[in-house]
C-alpha cells in the first residue's frame, strides 16, 4: 500500500469525522480552550463571546447567534456569569445538550465576598469547597434541563439590566462565576466536556476520551508550575474587581481589596477611602486593573502612594482563542503576580 494512499484516506477520515461531529458552541475563551483540547483532532467548537467583550453584557453578532442556535452541544459556565444567554439557550432545538459547568459535580465553587467591607482571612473560605460535594449534580453534565432549572430563573431577569448591574448582578450573593480559574475545575470540566461529547458522537469517543485524559496531565502539570512559580511569592495586591479568588485559594494568595464592586460599577467616595487607607496600612506593593477597563479608578485608589499598577486579566481579552488559551492565561496571571512581588 503506497505512502500516498494512505495519506489521502487518513485525510477522507478525517474530513468524515469532522462532518459527523457535533457542532459546539462555548460562551468564554478559557472553557472554549478546554472544550478545542478534548475536540482535536475531530473539530473546532464555536466561541460565542470574544475575549475582548464582557461576559456579563455581550450582544451577539449575527454569526455569534448562528453559531449558537445551530449547536448541538452548548457548554456554558451558567447565568451566574452570563445572564443574558438564558433566553437563546432556552431557543435551542429539543435535542441539543446544554451543560452549566457551575453544576457539575466536583466542581469547586465558592461564594462572592465583598473584601472592602469584609476583609476576612484565607482560613475562613477554606471551607468553601465543600461545595464541590454535589450528589444531585452527577447527571448534569449531558443533559438538556438546565435552562430550566428552578434555582435559575431568578437569572433570567437579570437579562434587561444595565451593564453596572451585570456584574454578577446578584448584590454579590450567590457562588461566584470566575471557576475556571482553578485549574482543579479545569479538570473536572475536561472530563465532563468528554463525556458528553462521547455520548453525543460515539464514533468518536476513544478520540475525546484520549484527548481529555492528556488534557488533564497537562492541566496537572501546568498547577505544579505555578505553584512552584509563586513559591516565593507573597504579593501584597488590591484588585478592579473580585474575580480571582479561585486563583488564589488554589495558590495560597490572598487580596487586600477591590476597587470596585462589580465589573464597570463605579466605586463611591466612601469605598475609594476606605480602600486608600488599607493600601497604606498594610503596605500594599500593586494594584492590578483588566485589559478591558480604563485604569482611571485604580489610579484614583492609589494617587500619592508607591503602587506598582499592573495586569490581571481574567478572560483571555488580549490571547488569541484557541486550545493554549487556557494554559496562556494562567501563566500570565502568575507572572503578573510574581512582578507584583518582585520575584518576575
Amino acid at each position: 500500500m503506497s505512502r500516498r494512499f494512505l495519506l489521502l484516506a487518513g485525510v477522507v477520515l478525517a474530513g468524515k469525522a469532522a462532518a459527523d461531529a457535533p457542532n459546539v458552541a462555548v460562551d468564554i475563551a478559557p472553557v472554549h480552550a478546554l472544550v478545542a483540547q478534548v475536540m482535536d483532532g475531530v473539530a473546532e467548537p464555536s466561541l460565542i463571546i470574544p475575549p475582548g467583550a464582557s461576559p456579563h453584557d455581550h450582544a451577539m453578532r449575527p454569526s455569534e447567534a448562528r453559531a449558537l442556535q445551530s449547536a448541538d452541544v452548548v457548554f456554558w459556565v451558567g447565568p451566574e456569569l452570563t445572564p443574558w444567554m438564558t433566553g437563546p439557550l432556552g431557543a435551542l432545538s429539543e435535542g441539543a445538550t446544554q451543560v452549566e459547568l457551575l453544576e457539575v459535580a466536583g466542581t469547586v465553587r465558592h461564594d462572592f465576598r465583598d473584601l472592602a467591607d469584609h476583609h476576612e482571612g484565607e482560613e475562613e473560605h477554606a471551607d468553601h469547597d465543600d461545595h464541590a460535594d454535589h450528589d444531585d449534580h452527577d447527571d448534569h453534565a449531558g443533559h438538556d434541563d438546565h435552562a430550566d432549572h428552578d434555582e435559575h430563573e431568578k437569572h433570567e431577569e437579570h437579562a434587561d439590566h444595565d451593564a453596572h448591574d451585570h456584574d454578577h448582578g446578584h448584590d454579590h450573593n450567590g457562588v461566584d462565576p470566575h471557576a475556571w480559574l482553578d485549574p482543579e475545575n479545569a479538570r473536572v470540566w475536561v472530563q465532563a466536556i468528554a463525556e458528553t461529547l462521547s455520548e453525543k458522537d460515539p464514533d468518536n469517543a476513544a478520540r475525546y476520551q484520549a484527548n481529555a485524559e492528556k488534557s488533564v496531565e497537562g492541566l496537572s502539570a501546568l498547577e505544579a508550575e505555578i505553584r512552584a512559580d509563586l513559591a516565593q511569592s507573597e504579593p501584597r495586591f488590591v484588585t478592579f474587581h473580585d474575580a480571582y479568588q479561585y486563583f488564589e485559594h488554589r495558590f495560597d494568595l490572598a487580596s487586600s481589596g477591590t476597587v470596585s464592586l462589580g465589573d464597570a460599577a463605579s466605586p463611591g467616595p466612601a469605598r475609594l477611602a476606605e480602600l486608600k487607607a488599607r493600601i497604606a496600612e498594610e503596605g500594599i506593593d500593586c494594584a492590578f486593573s483588566e485589559p478591558q477597563y480604563d485604569t482611571r479608578l485604580i489610579s484614583a485608589a492609589t494617587e500619592g502612594m508607591d503602587v506598582q499598577i499592573l495586569v490581571l486579566d481574567p478572560i483571555g481579552a488580549t490571547l488569541e482563542p484557541g486550545p493554549t488559551l487556557y494554559p496562556d492565561l494562567l501563566r500570565a496571571m502568575a507572572a503578573s503576580f510574581q512582578a507584583c512581588s518582585g520575584n518576575s
